[in-house]
């Protein structure tokens, strides 16, 4: 599994720096992690762990533990003169949240409301595997306050889920996007591409499947083969092939022009969605900066540019807060530079795009480096022209790049 940054130890009150209560008026968004799976894909290296995995945790009352970390935040936030505005968005993520009943997520919901308030028409998303829904789960959740669930459809074909280690039957996918739908929930699919042994058409048909099913919204996501594994170890061996980039970028553009025509734009890399209004808010919070507390194991937080992660094993997790303490493993208290750089890193993602004039506050603004990425048919020139930098889908591929040549 990936490792948390190292940065500064946390203070067992959790206590913030006064600085934060000068940085408010930010829009706040709450991150719920659940980290339980019934089995671990071969390809994933999220914080979650099977039941052999968890030390004496249970997903039984889980969200106990959750709730106790809400009560924690609100008690922190308020010592620390930090007043949030009401919850523009709660997403609750993993792992699989719905290897938890539907009323344990409803009750960790209703916390967070009496703890924070919501705003009128907030965005409430759960992620969900197709396995696991039934019509009277999503019934549940309509009824608590959610409004989107996502679901991980990852791929069409038998042969490539089985490759991912994806326990679902790719006829799973309609029948949950329809119940959902049914009860007036927004739906979104995931999709995941270039795995090995997917082909072109293998590719195509998981697209033609995901338009067929006219949800709200398509992330689709290039595979990474991080090391540690199953995945990576099956390609060390030689019992996978190793993905190619370039046909990884072919699957992008044909994705991108398929998604176009079936009436969803895109508003961030890896997203397309029918309108505006049916964007992931909440993801975009992330790719604009804004506050949001990231609650259990491994999640990570961001208030008024302090950042900071939790105990990545349920246990460590729960351990602390039974004690009344905070969860936090590290933080870090990020300079104005740090802050800027990562709206570059971040709004460059975005359709809407990143403004030149935050190259100029950075003192990296080079007006031949602009005309170059112009040039490149790297961004859009119209949009440049304006004072705002908005990818192609060339520069969309070569995004990290892009980023690269306006930081250095």
């Amino acid at each position: 599994m990936a490792q948390l940054p190292l940065g500064d130890p946390a203070p067992i009150d959790g206590l913030l720096p006064k600085s934060v209560a000068e940085a408010q008026g930010k829009s706040f968004h709450a991150y719920v992690h659940i980290p339980f799976c019934s089995v671990r894909c071969g390809y994933c290296d999220f914080n979650t762990y099977i039941a052999t995995e968890l030390r004496g945790i249970t997903q039984a009352g889980f969200f106990r533990h959750l709730i106790t970390e809400i009560e924690f935040s609100k008690r922190v936030l308020a010592e620390s003169g930090f007043k949030p505005q009401p919850l523009s968005s709660v997403f609750f993520g993993g792992g699989t949240p719905s290897q938890l009943p539907a009323s344990d997520l409803a009750a960790v919901l209703r916390d967070l409301i009496d703890a924070f308030g919501i705003e009128t028409g907030a965005e409430v998303t759960t992620e969900a595997n197709p396995d696991d829904v039934t019509l009277e789960f999503l019934q549940e959740l309509k009824a608590a306050g959610f409004t989107r669930v996502s679901f991980g459809m990852q791929s069409a074909v038998a042969s490539v889920l089985k490759v991912l280690d994806r326990g679902h039957a790719p006829e799973r996918v309609p029948q949950v996007v329809a119940w959902a739908k049914e009860v007036g929930l927004q739906t979104s699919v995931d999709l995941i591409y270039g795995a090995p042994t997917e082909t072109i058409a293998d590719w195509q048909e998981s697209i033609d499947a995901a338009l067929a099913l006219k949800t709200d919204h398509i992330s689709a996501y290039s595979l990474i083969v991080e090391p540690g594994t199953k995945m990576a170890r099956q390609i060390a061996s030689g019992d996978l092939p190793e993905p190619d980039e370039d046909e990884q970028a072919t699957k992008y553009e044909i994705a991108d022009a398929a998604f176009a025509a079936g009436g969803l734009d895109w508003y961030e890399v890896s997203n397309w969605s029918t309108s505006t209004e049916t964007a992931s808010r909440h993801n975009l919070s992330y790719w604009q900066g804004k506050n949001w507390w990231g609650y259990g194991p491994g999640a990570h937080s961001h208030v008024g540019g302090v950042r900071w992660w939790n105990q990545k094993h349920p246990a460590s997790y729960v351990a602390p807060l039974l004690r009344g303490e905070s969860p936090a493993l590290g933080r870090e208290t990020l300079s104005s530079q740090t802050q800027l750089e990562e709206q570059v890193l971040l709004e460059i993602r975005t359709r809407t795009g990143l403004a030149i004039d935050v190259l100029k506050q950075l003192g990296v603004y080079q007006a031949k480096v602009v005309a170059g990425l112009i040039a490149d048919e790297l961004v859009d020139p119209k949009l440049a022209i304006q004072g705002r930098l908005s990818l192609t889908q060339k520069g969309r591929l070569l995004a990290d790049s892009v980023v690269r040549s306006l930081l250095v």
